[in-house]
């Protein structure tokens, strides 16, 4: 069936192909090309760990990311299977306290807010975390897949020119 628009005098006129492509043409939904980069920070109490948190809150500022700054428990003796379950919630409490303590801080600092997420994190955990910074391949497995979660190709650096070329 052939689409017609009628002219000035009435007589149908053929409408071209491609407006009528164009009608059907559904718009998906905009959706951001990548997500927001993380800055993970292993807050444990140190001077050397308040000044990495403010260099990463500055960070986030400039990069539009999310600070995720977390303190690191390793579970108590006993069995490995509960983790930091075992711990207390009184301990657990206190910890979370003091790490929302040094955000705070580090915040009032900088006067950079809403970029921060705290955390309590176990020590494996961390630790294929931090492996994973290292260059060790962490491969992630959820329900929707699984991703290979590797570092960067490191940049070449500056070529030197010879002499004379």
């Amino acid at each position: 069936m052939s689409q017609h628009r009628p002219d000035a005098d009435g007589v149908p006129a053929p409408v071209p192909a491609s407006s009528r492509a164009i009608e059907h043409l559904r718009l998906l939904p905009l959706i951001p090309r990548r997500q927001p980069p993380w800055l993970l920070v292993d807050v444990d109490g140190t001077p050397a760990a308040h000044q990495a948190l403010v260099w990463s809150l500055r960070e986030a500022a400039r990069r539009e990311a999310i600070v995720l700054a977390v303190c690191v428990m390793d579970a108590p003796e006993g069995d490995p299977r509960q983790g930091t379950a075992r711990l207390s919630p009184r301990t657990q409490t206190a910890v979370r306290d003091q790490l929302e303590a040094a955000v705070l801080r580090a915040v009032a600092e900088t006067s950079v807010d809403g970029r921060t997420r705290t955390a309590i994190l176990e020590r494996p955990v961390f630790d294929a975390l931090s492996a994973a910074a290292h260059g060790a391949d962490l491969v992630v497995v959820g329900a929707d897949g699984k991703r290979l979660l590797r570092s960067a190709v490191p940049r070449s650096g500056l070529r030197r020119v010879e002499r004379g070329a």
